[in-house]
């Protein structure tokens, strides 16, 4: 547990199909799904590699906003899981805070390490993976004309 960034205190076990249909978990297998909507505390200083856990097998989200116009989530994603191919209505921002990991663009594969970022355009198919674990945070701007 990390008291320090109250991650694992406000986590649950989320209802695995629903989170694996929103996340697109690479192994269906997996149990040990969680899922935090709480948004982060304001107004506080956060080191965002600290922000949230890993977990063996898992690949935990953490909202920092969660707002009508879009997203900010932190992810922790262990070794050999990953994110399925999905397309979103929405442009997608994705940094790698650490490790290092492929996010893979209408089948074009970019790695990506500790501190690089990539914008993941809307209506194009994508997915994520690496060999070792790795953070990452992911942005989505929903505009309501590009629905």
């Amino acid at each position: 547990m990390c008291e320090s960034c109250n991650t694992f205190p406000l986590l649950y076990k989320g209802n695995a199909f629903l989170l694996m249909h929103l996340w697109g978990v690479k192994n269906e297998a997996i149990r040990d799904i969680f899922k935090d909507t709480n948004e982060m505390e304001k107004s506080k200083a956060y080191s965002p590699a600290e922000m949230i856990q890993y977990v063996p097998n898992a690949v935990i989200s953490k909202s920092i906003l969660e707002k009508p116009g879009g997203n900010i989530s932190i992810m922790s994603i262990d070794k050999g899981e990953g994110l399925i191919e999905k397309v979103t209505p929405f442009d997608t921002y994705a940094q790698i805070i650490e490790g290092e990991a492929f996010i893979v663009i209408s089948g074009d594969p970019n790695l990506l390490a500790s501190g690089q970022s990539i914008v993941i355009p809307a209506h194009s198919p994508f997915f994520v993976t690496s060999e070792a674990r790795f953070k990452m945070i992911v942005t989505v701007i929903k505009n309501r004309y590009e629905e």
